[in-house]
């Protein structure tokens, strides 16, 4: 019989042992099972109400399991994971107990709504989530394309770029962004620290990190990354957005090929962006420029109600 530990926050041995259960499960899996606002809210200390909820089993040195929450823009992003081991005979018990939980902790805290994002879904997540009150909500699609992008029978509108300046360009790229994704509950509602954090991480490259300007004001940019670990390597359209004031002039397309064009000239042959499945523009967009869906990530939901006995 499995038990839950709840913690406000980690210690570096309990991120270690988090840390070596991701890694069990990614190599199983194909990628990695924590998002990456997950995972630096596990490694910095997590955001508003932050809980990580980990289970241990008798006999096991090592979680068979660990849950992660938190609260974002609006409403409480939840994952999961569960050791593949443990999979085929306690993965429903153990992962269900790992949801129960982390909804304790979102009741606790004054309730709300819930977002479970799973990569890749499998009926186990769909029975742990049924299991617990919560709904199928939001697929994301994972699209691919090859690189380069062929530059005949590609229009392009060819725009003035420069990089990402820390220190110079964080406050109104932070506007932006933030009005941008007012709607978005994982990109919208970003913070100094928020940023700071992105640019802590090993991958962050500002030379990648490319800004269009027009007349001296941000009009859009267009965020990339590298999976240097990924098999084979990926350049990633990590963030595009344009300033909701310059809509409509086409820059959304043009920003995209512009950080294609920056990852193929890195050496990358695989681009690859996160979109909404329900987005029908931007995946319209996306698929003209030849990307094809990969794999489905979906969001479970549902609505918490506050109880007066927080846990932990």
């Amino acid at each position: 019989m499995h038990r839950l530990e709840v913690l406000r926050s980690l210690q570096p041995a309990d991120v270690a042992a988090v840390t070596d259960l991701l890694e069990v499960a990614a190599a199983a899996d194909g990628h990695r099972p924590l998002g990456e606002h997950q995972w630096i809210d596990l490694v910095l200390g997590g955001r508003s109400g932050f809980a990580g909820v980990i289970a241990w089993q008798p006999g096991h040195p090592h979680p068979v399991g660990y849950a992660q929450v938190t609260h974002g823009s609006g409403s409480w992003a939840i994952e999961v994971v569960i050791d593949p081991h443990h999979r085929e005979a306690d993965g429903i018990a153990i992962g269900t107990d790992l949801l129960a939980g982390t909804l304790r902790v979102v009741a606790g805290q004054g309730g709300g709504h819930v977002h479970l994002w799973v990569p890749k879904p499998t009926e186990l997540h769909d029975r742990m989530a049924a299991a617990v009150g919560l709904q199928r909500g939001r697929d994301l699609l994972q699209m691919r394309r090859p690189l380069p992008v062929p530059v005949d029978g590609t229009p392009r509108q060819r725009l003035e770029l420069r990089a990402f300046v820390p220190g110079q360009d964080d406050e109104r790229w932070l506007d932006v962004n933030n009005r941008a994704f007012s709607w978005h509950p994982e990109q919208g509602g970003w913070t100094l620290q928020t940023l700071k954090a992105r640019q802590a991480e090993a991958w962050f490259d500002p030379d990648g990190f490319l800004l269009h300007e027009r007349d001296g004001v941000l009009a859009g940019f267009c965020w990339t990354k590298v999976h240097a670990d990924n098999a084979p390597p990926l350049g990633e359209i990590y963030v595009i957005a344009t300033d909701p004031d310059h809509a409509g002039q086409g820059l959304g397309r043009a920003l995209v090929l512009a950080g294609l064009d920056h990852l193929a000239a890195k050496g990358l042959r695989v681009g690859m962006l996160y979109v909404d499945a329900g987005n029908e523009r931007a995946v319209h967009l996306y698929r003209d420029l030849g990307f094809e869906v990969d794999h489905v990530d979906r969001a479970y939901t549902g609505d918490v109600t506050p109880t007066a006995d927080p846990i932990a």
